[in-house]
């Protein structure tokens, strides 16, 4: 029995030895990728928004404006240059005698409205006054710097597309924490809301220096919007954002004047 053991012992040994030899070692884990940074948006950079067929059909249409008739004032801007369009009555009597046209577009940011101009909007219209206001959607990922260099840019372009032409820039209008669908305002409500308001803020203290008191004029119109005790009234602007009509008519009263001093 002894020297079966001998035997058997050694034979067991080579043949798990095999075994273990003939096993194929684990595939090699790939390695995981690494995420590679996003990179913020640049305000200064014309943009359009791809896949948004509502932009590129009021672009198209504001080409066919520009080609239509005269514009001697031209408000550019996004949704709340747009909205001027709930308030026709008080567009045409306080702008209808200028030809007016409006190439406001909900929605857009800096760079958007900077490819809007490098894709030929200002081609060919000679308007004595270009009444821009732009920024407050760029407010929740670029900073007061970055959007007042992006409206620089926005102006740059606008007087070398159209030499001469006079820039009425308004001031980015207030905002505050919106409601949610429940009509409450939550707390992310209003962290978000501080934040946008602080770098608005700051791009209208950079945009002041851009009034030149001959080809650009700063317009802060702000006050107008706010009630006694320093907040926006509902009424006015039921979002926190976008005026009703009796906002438009506030806003029409305070940009009348330099603005019929502008298109002398």
């Amino acid at each position: 029995m002894k020297k079966l053991l001998r035997f058997l012992v050694p034979a067991f040994a080579g043949l798990v030895s095999l075994a273990v030899a003939q096993t194929p070692a684990p595939a090699p884990v790939p390695a995981t990728p690494m995420m590679a940074p996003t990179t913020p948006v640049d305000a200064s950079v014309g943009a359009p928004k791809v896949g948004n067929k509502r932009f590129f059909e009021l672009h198209d249409s504001f080409l066919a404006r520009g080609k239509a008739g005269p514009i001697g004032v031209l408000f550019l801007g996004d949704s709340i240059t747009e909205g001027w369009g709930k308030a026709p009555h008080i567009w045409e009597h306080y702008f209808g005698k200028y030809q007016p046209a409006n190439f406001g577009i909900g929605g857009d940011q800096t760079q958007h409205v900077i490819w809007r101009i490098e894709n030929g909007e200002l081609d060919g219209i000679s308007p004595k006054v270009v009444v821009l206001m732009i920024g407050t959607n760029n407010s929740a990922s670029h900073t007061g710097e970055q959007i007042a260099d992006a409206v620089k840019k926005i102006i740059d372009l606008t007087r070398t597309k159209i030499p001469g032409v006079k820039v009425l820039l308004l001031a980015i209008l207030p905002r505050d924490a919106r409601r949610n669908t429940d009509g409450l305002i939550t707390e992310a409500a209003i962290e978000d809301a501080g934040k946008r308001v602080a770098a608005n803020d700051r791009a209208n203290d950079l945009l002041a220096k851009l009034g030149d008191g001959v080809n650009v004029r700063f317009l802060n119109t702000n006050a107008i919007f706010l009630g006694r005790d320093g907040k926006i009234p509902w009424t006015i602007m039921p979002d926190q954002l976008h005026p009703t009509a009796a906002g438009y008519q506030l806003w029409a009263e305070a940009i009348e004047k330099p603005l019929a001093e502008m298109m002398k």
